[in-house]
C-alpha cells in the first residue's frame, strides 16, 4: 500500500500491484454496475468499466435526449444496457449515482 499526501492529508492508497485489473474483474464478475446519469461524469465511468470488461449498464432519463443519444452513440443499447433511471437502479447490484445536482429531482 502506498502512502500519499493529498492536500496535506496522508492517505493509504491501494496500488495496481496489490489489486490488479484481473482481481477487480474477479471481484465484480457477478455484479451489474449501473451508472446513473450520462452527463458530465457518467460517460467516463461507464466507458472505463465497459472497456475493462466489467458488466455495466447506464440509467439515463430519456427526456434528457442529448445525454440519452450520447449513450447510444457510445455503444449502450436501449433495453439491453441503457435504461430509464428507475429501471437501471432495479437491475443493478452496484449503483454509481452521477446525476448533476442541477438535474436531481426531489
Amino acid at each position: 500500500m502506498a502512502r500519499l499526501n493529498f492536500g496535506g492529508v496522508e492517505e493509504n492508497v491501494v496500488t495496481r500491484e496489490e489489486f490488479p485489473l484481473s482481481k477487480a474483474r474477479e471481484v465484480l464478475k457477478d455484479e451489474v454496475i449501473a451508472i446513473i446519469g450520462y452527463g458530465v461524469q457518467g460517460p467516463a465511468q461507464a466507458l472505463n468499466l465497459k472497456d475493462n470488461g466489467i458488466n455495466v449498464i447506464v440509467g439515463q432519463a430519456p427526456e434528457f435526449k442529448a445525454d440519452w443519444d450520447r449513450a447510444v452513440k457510445d455503444g449502450f443499447v436501449p433495453g439491453v444496457s441503457l435504461f430509464p433511471i428507475e429501471e437501471a437502479a432495479e437491475k443493478a447490484t452496484v449503483i454509481q449515482y452521477l446525476i448533476s445536482d442541477a438535474a436531481q429531482r426531489t
